[in-house]
């Protein structure tokens, strides 16, 4: 528990400063969400540019003395104000990006259009992470004019596609970065009602096996039953990266263990909208599962297609395979460690390549110390209940990337999402209720920092 360093009077008027400015604040958020900004190539990246430009107009309109950076990649936008002397320098993280809407059809109302249902407003970018942005901006028209500490806004313009430029932006421009605290505003809460901070988030690495069994196709019926397809030789190496149980069955790769919290198959289920009659996978705790052991998902696969199929030994074939890691997990060493498995692993002597598409260090924070139990002070503020330490089985490298750059730093990984939030997914969308007390923990964070003993 921490010394108190507010009041609950100066608590109570923050609470009632945020709930007067929601109504804004949500006219904000809807006008970014508007604009498409998807960082993919295919995409026309004007709307990132004008996604930057009114991030940028917003934080200016705060007093902030904001520029547009671009370092080989999409915009990015810095802001600062300052603090009174000797305050902390709190640096608040968000991205204006989003992914792809996908299919207009699978969507409840327009991706780009957003629709608030039952208390929620629905639209590609609600929640992630335009919400994020709109959370940092809400904490600064709470303290208008008066911040209790210094404030650097930093909003990244490619999180949806890897962050490629962000180790440059962070080597060209850490020093206008660097602060006591970082709040990065990209992940979950773990239920309505009941904040998180997030202390460990998976690794990953992402790589494509391509498999050839001949130098060009041949017919089925002629050579079938003697000569192998490089389908059926790629399926049955897949098939290796389990054991029967559903266990990842690569060797060398770690696995870790995830916070003891009650959570059960039924909300597994029910979250994940896994089929009645479909079995669970894997063993150990379902959080272990899902947080800190590895994973292997076959996300693409290039071969022909059913409608476009012939009679015909197919000599080529390949299949991209998502890799989750172990907080702790070196990508590099876990590369490794596939790139062994597939070479011992592939069937009938068929040739074999693997190729690395990405990766991304896990990360697992050390979460004590002041500034952790002011902003688990701040989240019992404005929750009303304390919250709880979390892990999250996807992955954020950037988290890393900051830490890395910023060791002295105390980083916090909060968000607007909750387990309804479909992030990446069809009618994306954003709990309004919630989104508030998000703006509150953040305004009372700032607030609690700047009271602590200097």
């Amino acid at each position: 528990m921490t010394d108190d360093v507010l009041t609950q009077d100066q608590i109570d008027d923050l609470r009632t400063t945020v709930a007067g400015l929601m109504p804004g604040v949500r006219a904000d958020l809807e006008a970014l969400t508007r604009i498409p900004s998807v960082s993919l190539d295919a995409f026309d990246q004007a709307h990132v540019e004008a996604s930057a430009e009114a991030t940028a107009e917003l934080l200016r309109a705060e007093g902030l003395e904001v520029e547009i950076v671009r370092e080989g990649g999409r915009p990015a936008v810095i802001g600062h104000v300052d603090g009174p002397e000797g305050a902390p320098t709190v640096l608040l993280y968000a991205h204006h990006d989003v992914q792809p809407p996908g299919d207009d059809a699978d969507w409840d109302s327009a991706p780009f259009e957003p629709t608030e249902r039952d208390g929620r407003l629905y639209g590609r970018g609600a929640a992630d992470d335009k919400a994020g942005i709109m959370a940092h901006v809400a904490a600064l028209r709470a303290h208008a004019g008066r911040l209790p500490v210094g404030v650097t806004i930093f909003v990244e313009g490619e999180e949806e596609i890897g962050s490629d430029s962000l180790p440059t932006i962070l080597e060209r421009h850490g020093d206008k970065l660097r602060a006591d605290a970082i709040v990065l505003a990209d992940s979950t809460n773990w239920a309505l009602g009941e904040p998180a901070l997030t202390t460990t988030l998976r690794g990953l690495i992402r790589v494509v096996v391509t498999v050839t069994t001949l130098d060009h196709g041949i017919h089925s019926g002629m050579f079938g039953g003697a000569v192998p397809d490089a389908v059926t030789t790629l399926v049955r190496l897949l098939a290796t990266f389990h054991d029967e149980v559903g266990d990842v069955a690569v060797a060398g790769l770690k696995s870790g263990k995830a916070s003891d919290l009650d959570f059960d198959e039924a909300r597994l289920r029910e979250e994940s909208g896994l089929l009645d009659g479909v079995e669970v996978i894997g063993t150990g705790s379902l959080l272990d599962r899902i947080w800190a052991k590895p994973t292997a998902t076959v996300i693409g696969f290039d071969a022909p297609s059913v409608a476009k199929s012939s009679n015909t030994l197919v000599p080529t074939a390949s299949a991209k395979v998502s890799i989750r890691l172990a907080p702790d997990e070196h990508p590099m060493e876990a590369y490794a460690a596939v790139q062994r498995h597939v070479e011992a692993h592939t069937p009938w002597g068929a040739r074999v390549q693997v190729h690395l598409d990405d990766q991304g260090a896990g990360f697992a924070a050390d979460a004590h110390g002041p500034v952790y139990d002011q902003a688990r002070a701040a989240f019992t503020d404005a929750w009303g209940v304390e919250p709880v330490d979390i892990g999250v089985g996807g992955s954020i490298p950037f988290v890393a990337s900051f830490a890395e750059k910023f060791p002295d730093a105390a980083i916090l990984v909060t968000g607007v999402e909750d387990p309804d939030t479909r992030a990446h997914g069809a009618n994306e969308s954003l709990h309004l209720e919630e989104f508030e007390k998000v703006c509150v923990a953040e305004a009372v964070l700032l607030a609690r920092l700047g009271a602590m003993p200097r």
